[in-house]
């Protein structure tokens, strides 16, 4: 990672504070009907893919979204990689199309707070280096808080999301080039809908929802 790509600590609260708000999809689909959730991230989705569609172009949008978007954009975003709200806006809807309702959630909240709290303990606190720039203290975080989090997950059996929580903390460790926001929730909801499978649960079905 370049000087440039680490952007400042204060950048990074920013980003992460923008990337907590995405607990909304999570959060709007435990309420909301599957079209519904489904419809909206798409859209939502494609919306942030034209916003870097506008950088790339230098179009004018871009030029009046820049003030505010420059300072949490990363080095390789700039070079012409999509950001991480087209990431987890795109992935949230395949996530969604892809999985039951409880696993979907979860495999979200997953990704959104597992991410928050890996860079942000792991920038401030981090000092065992494991992977890169990627620490202990960060990967710990990120377990202890998806664990916390999936006894609060409606419908999702405390066991498999224990297994889901440690399978997303391994693949935020040991993702590479390919972004987390794609890894972490598409890994994690698929170990969890095969052991949901070997429980023999009849909603563990791929494309369950458009049933």
């Amino acid at each position: 990672m370049s000087e440039k790509e680490e952007i400042s600590l204060r950048a990074e609260f920013a980003r992460k504070g923008i990337h907590i708000l995405a607990l909304v999809i999570p959060i709007g689909y435990s309420f909301l009907p599957f079209y519904v959730a489904l419809i909206s991230v798409t859209l939502s989705a494609l919306i942030s893919i034209f916003v870097d569609i506008s950088r790339f172009r230098q179009w004018k949008l871009w030029h009046l979204l820049a003030v505010v978007l420059t300072p949490i954009i990363r080095d390789h975003e700039f070079k012409g990689g999509f950001s991480g709200a087209s990431y987890i806006l795109t992935t949230s809807a395949i996530t969604i199309a892809l999985f039951p309702k409880p696993i979907a959630v979860a495999a979200l909240v997953f990704i959104i707070i597992g991410d928050t709290a890996a860079a942000l303990i792991g920038r401030r606190f981090g000092r065992h280096k494991i992977i890169g720039k990627k620490s202990f203290e960060g990967s710990g975080a990120c377990l202890l808080s998806l664990a916390i989090v999936s006894f609060f997950i409606p419908g999702l059996p405390t066991p498999i999301g224990l297994a889901g929580a440690l399978v997303a903390t391994l693949a935020e460790l040991f993702t590479g080039k390919i972004d987390d926001n794609f890894t972490v929730p598409i890994s994690s909801g698929f170990v969890m809908l095969l052991i949901m499978h070997f429980m023999e649960y009849e909603e563990a079905v791929i494309f369950s929802a458009f049933r």
